[in-house]
Formats: C-alpha cells, sequence, structure tokens
C-alpha cells in the first residue's frame, strides 16, 4: 500500500533532482559538485549503503565527501537487520522533509531503480507479509541453496527473475511470497503500478560509452581491494555477521567471503567480482532504459547546472 505524502511537503517546493545510472558511472562525484552549486544535500539511492559495517565495497562516499555535501539514508542500519524498500521509503520520506525545511534543494543520488522507483511513485499493491511463508522460503534456501529458490521464481515468474540476483534473497523470497499468497507473478503487480507521483521531480541519468563503464568498474575494483575490501570483510566475519545475511551475499562480498574460506583464489575471485559488478551495471541500465521518466545526459551537461532545465517534463506517474 503506498504511503502518502502529505501535501504540505509536495506543494511550494522545487522538484527533485535526481542523478541515476549504473555503478562507476560517477553519481557521486558529479553529484556533490551539482549540490555545491545549487546549495543541496544528498539523499542516497542505494540498497547497500545503509549498513553501516560496509563502506569499502559498497562505493559509500568518503568522509571528506560527506563533509563537503550532507548525505542522508547513508549508515542507516546494521548488516544483519532487514532494511525493506518501505524502510527506505519512510526514512526517505523524513530526510526530504528535513533538508527542505532547512531551505536546501534535495538530490537524489543511486543506482537502486526499486528504491527510485517506490520513493516517487510508491509502494506497488501486492499481499502482505507472511513471516510463515518467508521462514519457508529462507530455510529452503539454507538447505538446497539460493539458486534453487531463483530457479522456482524463474518458472512462476520469468520476468522478475531475470532483474534480481540469485544471491538476492530478499527481493526472490518477496517474489516467490507474493506468488503463493495471490497466485499472480510480482512482475504483474507491477504492470498496474498506477499511483500518482509522490513528489514532483527531474530524474537523469549519466550517458557513457559502454566500454568505457566496463573499465571505470574494472580500476574500481582494483582500488576497492587496494583499499582494504578484504579486510572490510573479515571484520564482518569475525563480527559474527552471518554469511547468510543478505547483506553478505551480495555481489563482492559472497566473492570474498569464498576466497578468506580458501574456496577461490585471490586472482580468480577478483575476475569473478569485475564479471558480476559489470552484469550487475548492464541490469541497472536495462532498468533505466525503460523508464521514460528519465534523461540521460552527459556529465559536462550534468556538471553545467543547465542540464536540468534542459528537459522540463511532467511527473505524473507513466506505467
Amino acid at each position: 500500500m503506498t504511503t502518502r505524502v502529505p501535501r504540505s511537503h509536495r506543494v511550494g517546493y522545487p522538484p527533485l533532482i535526481c542523478i541515476l545510472g549504473s555503478t562507476a558511472s560517477g553519481k557521486t562525484s558529479n553529484a556533490i559538485r551539482l549540490a555545491q552549486s545549487i546549495d543541496g544535500e544528498i539523499v542516497s539511492v542505494d540498497s547497500r549503503q545503509v549498513y553501516r559495517q560496509m563502506s569499502i565495497g559498497t562505493a559509500k562516499p568518503t568522509k571528506t565527501e560527506q563533509a563537503t555535501v550532507r548525505h542522508h539514508l547513508i549508515d542507516c542500519t546494521d548488516v544483519d537487520q532487514p532494511f525493506s524498500v518501505a524502510d527506505f521509503q519512510r526514512l526517505a520520506d523524513l530526510a526530504i522533509q528535513d533538508i527542505r525545511q532547512r531551505g536546501h534543494s534535495v538530490l537524489l543520488v543511486g543506482g537502486s531503480g526499486l528504491y527510485f522507483r517506490v520513493l516517487v511513485d510508491g509502494l506497488f499493491r501486492g499481499p502482505s507479509a507472511d513471516p510463515e511463508v518467508r521462514e519457508q522460503l529462507r530455510r529452503e534456501a539454507e538447505k538446497h541453496g539460493n539458486q534453487h529458490l531463483h530457479r522456482q521464481l524463474e518458472v512462476v515468474d520469468a520476468k522478475t527473475a531475470a532483474k534480481v540476483h540469485p544471491n538476492d534473497l530478499v527481493r526472490v523470497v518477496r517474489a516467490l511470497e507474493v506468488y503463493q499468497l495471490s497466485g499472480q507473478p510480482m512482475s504483474a503487480f507491477q504492470q498496474t503500478w498506477q499511483n500518482p507521483a509522490r513528489y514532483p521531480f527531474q530524474a537523469y541519468a549519466i550517458e557513457m560509452d559502454r566500454q568505457i563503464l566496463y573499465q571505470r568498474i574494472e580500476a574500481r575494483v582494483d582500488q576497492m581491494i587496494a583499499q582494504g575490501w578484504i579486510d572490510e570483510v573479515r571484520a564482518l566475519l569475525a563480527a559474527g555477521y552471518s554469511r547468510s545475511a543478505p547483506a553478505m551475499r551480495s555481489f563482492g562480498y559472497k566473492q570474498l567471503i569464498d576466497y578468506l574460506d580458501q574456496e577461490a583464489d585471490l586472482d580468480f575471485t577478483v575476475q569473478q567480482i569485475k564479471q558480476q559488478t559489470r552484469r550487475y551495471a548492464k541490469r541497472q541500465l536495462t532498468w533505466f532504459r525503460r523508464e521514460p521518466r528519465i534523461k540521460w545526459v552527459s556529465r559536462d551537461q550534468l556538471l553545467s547546472g543547465e542540464s536540468i532545465h534542459l528537459y522540463p517534463h511532467s511527473c505524473k506517474s507513466s506505467n
């Protein structure tokens, strides 16, 4: 069920400016410079930067970057705690209200298409969570593996399965839960996502040559390893966080856990992370290109500040 934003928090304010796109496309650095030019603050639209203990592997803005421009929705919860899209929506609404009341512009910045959609359009109408169904599915994943559940999802909802990685256990379980409770695939509910827009907004994604993007991804993974990503994962395990926690099964972290368990050598592990990150970037690009309300701009257009005025458009929900 969609949570409506009070009219007083929507009317009389400039639209949200959304800087979206794939991993390693330069969203953070470019958004920081844009925020400085328009007196803005950033609300992170990233499904992994919410975890306090994950910094290097999530490409979290550095302490210097966060001191330069205030960021919100970073370091919200611990790795072993559940964090849903509804949690994100609630916290983002509060952050937007706070930023506006202090007289600043709001920039949504990140690569999670689902988080962006939930914030601007609301939660799709589907069955409520059923703890027993979820627990049964999680036990099934522990016994047979995440891929086993993903194969089930491919059978009942191929569209959702194509968009969700097998190791994204939270979303796989939710999609199977929706099907079991309603008899309809989640993709069918999402096709009827007809909520009016919760906020007026202007959304932009950074256009980049695919080969250049892949080169940036590979360089970033190498940089993360050099910065101590392996030690970050080692510290998570030493602190007692479960290997099966959804955040720990995300790309990069899963591969490094396997490496630390001596199931793979480092060179192979790094190559696997690069491959998984490229695939993730491709899925992000596919998602954003399907969203007609997003306008694609070059980094130069974005940094000029003029790009946010180039494409005025209606902010009504288009699906």
